[in-house]
């Protein structure tokens, strides 16, 4: 129970802090890193820093920090392949989105949208407030064996740390209008350094597609410390962006910012 409560602690804090830039030398050796469903990594110093590549790629990532034990032993790990074992006709989820953007920033590991305070996702009548969303390309989670170009991570917190995240996928096809204003920020933007993003409540809420079918499971962060207690919700129905956006995203980290898929271990995916 000890460590469950740790592993909160760290997941909430890094949740809610931006990320310090890092040095240029270990920006370069860790431009293959992404924060997932954490706002930022931690002020200490480390010989080396997680990433997506090499010695400090996923499979290690329990080896650059003790903390990120979970990484490796965890049984609830994200993301996953989802396929559903459990038809019990889910409920649309109550998502309450009346704000609009803070800011937007490149932590070094994406491109995150800040959230104004003021919308949430309620989950058994307990309010969980949208911190951010972020972007992974390509896709974290496959849904009956199929990977998307991208994927978006609604990351919802409540005050004593409970985290729910709500994931959209999209394939290729028209461009994205919300995209679209969101990638015009890309060039300017300064590791690191939030800038005001201007998107209205609408816009965001325009990000989840039509169709509000979903999976719901347990899981994890997809980064470390892999903290796990995560309530999962992936939509079913893709949204579209243009192959030009898609590859606008990779070319500004120049490497893939996701996470392999992670064995379920006989979870329950209910849809």
């Amino acid at each position: 129970m000890k460590n469950i409560i740790t592993y909160s602690a760290i997941a909430l804090s890094t949740l809610l802090l931006t990320t310090s830039l890092q040095a240029n030398e270990e920006h370069s050796k860790d431009a293959n890193s992404t924060q997932h469903e954490t706002n930022s990594t931690t002020h200490e110093t480390h010989a080396k820093h997680w990433g997506y590549m090499r010695d400090v790629g996923p499979r290690h990532w329990s080896e650059v920090k003790k903390e990120f034990n979970m990484c490796s032993e965890g049984k609830q790990q994200s993301p996953i392949n989802i396929i559903a074992s459990k038809d019990i006709d889910l409920q649309a989820l109550a998502l309450n989105y009346k704000t609009g953007s803070k800011g937007i920033i490149n932590n070094g590991h994406t491109v995150q949208v800040n959230i104004t305070d003021g919308s949430a996702l309620k989950i058994d009548g307990e309010d969980y407030k949208l911190k951010q969303f972020h972007f992974h390309v390509p896709s974290e989670n496959n849904i009956n064996g199929n990977a998307f170009p991208l994927e978006v991570h609604f990351v919802h917190a409540t005050d004593d740390g409970k985290l729910a995240v709500v994931a959209v996928m999209f394939q290729r096809g028209e461009e994205n209008p919300v995209l679209a204003k969101i990638w015009k920020k890309l060039p300017s933007l300064k590791v690191g350094e939030e800038e005001k993003c201007g998107l209205s409540a609408d816009e965001v809420k325009a990000l989840m597609p039509e169709n509000k079918d979903y999976y719901k499971f347990m899981g994890s962060l997809t980064t470390p410390p892999c903290s796990e207690n995560v309530k999962w919700h992936v939509y079913k129905t893709p949204l579209t962006a243009s192959k030009e956006q898609i590859n606008t995203f990779f070319t500004l980290f120049g490497f893939p910012n996701n996470r392999p898929v992670q064995d379920t271990n006989k979870r329950v995916i209910e849809e």
